[in-house]
């Protein structure tokens, strides 16, 4: 499974002193399982924006404590900046990077606001994806009146906090807790030294978009409505802002981009858009620059896109995805692009050896030591992830095919289908590993007193279940790989079916391997309705893996010409 990763970007009243920004870092990154990005203090604001990743409980908990420290530290009746702000945590954003939806982040962004209003006594007001009324969407006007104006704010029955007191914490202020989309900060490099140019450009793209000029388009007077407000014509992309700037260092002006949705624009659409607009200017698009962190889906949505736009198929592995995405975007232009330091993904991965990093060769010399695992769980999975590979090579061999020029779209959404069934199996191979080794922890524990025996043999039984459900979610991921392994047979490179007959005989040895491991672990589980449910539903994929091999095999046996 897609392990489900967040981000938050705090704001905190304080850019001065570092000792104090230093105090409130530290008890984030004491936290397992969160990851500090960046520290961005400002003199003249007087302000310091955080930002840290990770796993949603342990961000929820770092986000919790470094609100908790900045109201022991930082005295709001002494801040003076020159930014807007409220409190000394001002505003508090939870924003979803990966396998993870908004809905999911507002409900931890409003538990954390709640604990945060509870625990500590600070007024909290919920905005943007968060509010929980539609006036407070806007930060802006939550932070209305600023931290001056709070305690008059607070004594109105209109803005009563969604969390926290309606009382005045003069130490502290109030704190605006949000969930947002992800922004990113995406650069476009050009061939020009015009800022002019570059501004123009801008202005075709952004949202907002250029004031409407009466005759001239140039010179001309900007035209206004009936309540003498600027007449704007929009530009081409949503959820985008965007200048024109010259960069001494670089020597080139650039597009300067904050994509604030990027479900909305990606940055591949976003790149593509600058090309076109520039292109009618005369001006060329040389590359393009990251600033900042990107989720790894960016970058894989950008490279299906490109190699989409070639007609070829888009079924490759990440690496190749993201290859594709840097060479495209020309993402090396100024600087040399580094996945491992510009993914967020790649950024949070932990450095203990995995299973999947292995050479063919360890993988096997490891599975036949002494070791219990990596055992018949992850083995089951690997097999799964050879025969979905194979199924997958031959959509692509296919979509590549010489006179089948016309089909490749077909072959490519195939083998984009067999790429995320293998990802899912790859990761279910350290999976089953992990859940074998949770077991061992959980007989590990102490077992001296009543209590300790009891706490024990509830989180063996409980990782026995989890330990039971991952070689289950073996089996229901490989059997979805029939499909694609079916349709190649029927449809894809007629010289290729015996590989997808092979695929078929390894996707039913990975799921009939998984179902004995389903079957041994939940032998020793207490919870018999959970034990009926596993056993029935793995019997049923059982059943219908041998319908759909011999389906497979009988097809390519007839095609097949002695």
């Amino acid at each position: 499974m897609e392990k489900k990763i967040i981000e938050c970007v705090p704001n905190f009243s304080e850019g001065r002193d570092m000792t104090i920004i230093k105090q409130i870092t530290d008890v984030i990154e004491a936290v397992d399982g969160v990851k500090l990005l960046d520290v961005d203090p400002g003199k003249d604001t007087n302000r310091t924006v955080v930002t840290f990743v990770g796993y949603p409980e342990a961000v929820s908990e770092a986000a919790f404590l470094s609100v908790k420290k900045a109201s022991e530290i930082i005295d709001m009746s002494k801040h003076h900046g020159a930014h807007p702000r409220m409190g000394a945590t001002d505003v508090c954003p939870f924003v979803p990077v990966s396998g993870i939806t908004m809905e999911e982040t507002v409900f931890i962004a409003r538990k954390v606001a709640e604990r945060i209003g509870t625990e500590l006594g600070i007024p909290i007001y919920c905005y943007e994806n968060a509010a929980q009324k539609q006036d407070r969407r806007n930060l802006a006007s939550c932070r209305s009146g600023e931290y001056e104006g709070l305690k008059k704010k607070l004594s109105d029955p209109e803005w009563r906090p969604d969390f926290g007191p309606s009382i005045f914490n003069e130490r502290s202020g109030a704190t605006a807790v949000g969930a947002r989309d992800f922004l990113v900060a995406f650069n476009v490099n050009l061939n020009t030294t015009s800022t002019r140019r570059a501004n123009a450009i801008a202005y075709d793209v952004r949202e907002k978009g250029r004031p409407k000029r009466e005759g001239n388009p140039l010179t001309g007077k900007i035209a206004t409505d009936e309540n003498g407000e600027t007449i704007m014509i929009p530009g081409t992309l949503k959820s985008v802002k965007a200048i024109g700037w010259y960069i001494e260092e670089y020597g080139i002006a650039q597009i300067s981009m904050n994509l604030t949705n990027i479900s909305v624009t990606p940055v591949h659409i976003a790149f593509d858009e600058v090309f076109r607009k520039a292109d009618v200017r005369g001006v060329r698009v040389t590359g393009s620059e990251l600033v900042g962190l990107i989720p790894l889906k960016s970058l894989l949505d950008a490279g299906r896109y490109f190699l989409d736009k070639q007609q070829l198929s888009s079924g490759v592995s990440d690496d190749e995805l993201i290859k594709i995405a840097i060479k495209s975007m020309g993402l090396n232009d100024i600087h040399h692009f580094k996945p491992e330091e510009k993914v967020i993904e790649f950024v949070m991965a932990d450095n203990k050896n995995k299973l999947i990093d292995l050479s063919l060769k360890a993988f096997m010399n490891e599975t036949a030591s002494d070791s219990p695992a990596p055992g018949g769980g992850s083995v089951s999975a690997y097999m799964g992830t050879l025969g979905t590979s194979l199924g997958t090579m031959v959509a692509n061999l296919s979509a590549h095919k010489k006179g089948w020029e016309d089909r490749w779209k077909e072959f490519s959404d195939w083998a984009v289908t067999g790429k995320e069934i293998q990802n899912k199996l790859l990761n279910l191979v350290d999976e089953d590993t992990e859940a074998f080794n949770r077991i061992m922890e959980a007989f590990s524990l102490p077992k001296k007193s009543d209590e300790e025996r009891k706490s024990r043999e509830s989180a063996v039984q409980e990782a026995t279940k989890n330990a039971t459900l991952v070689p289950l979610r073996v089996m229901e991921t490989a059997f979805s790989a029939f499909g694609l392994i079916k349709a190649m047979v029927e449809h894809g490179n007629p010289n290729s079916i015996s590989d997808a007959g092979v695929g078929a005989i390894a996707t039913r040895a990975c799921i009939r391997g998984a179902y004995l491991n389903v079957k041994i672990n939940a032998s020793g589980l207490k919870d018999k309705d959970f034990v009926s449910s596993v056993i029935e539903r793995g019997a049923e994929i059982e059943s219908n893996t041998e319908t759909a091999e011999m389906e497979i095999l009988k097809i390519i046996n007839a095609k097949i010409v002695m």
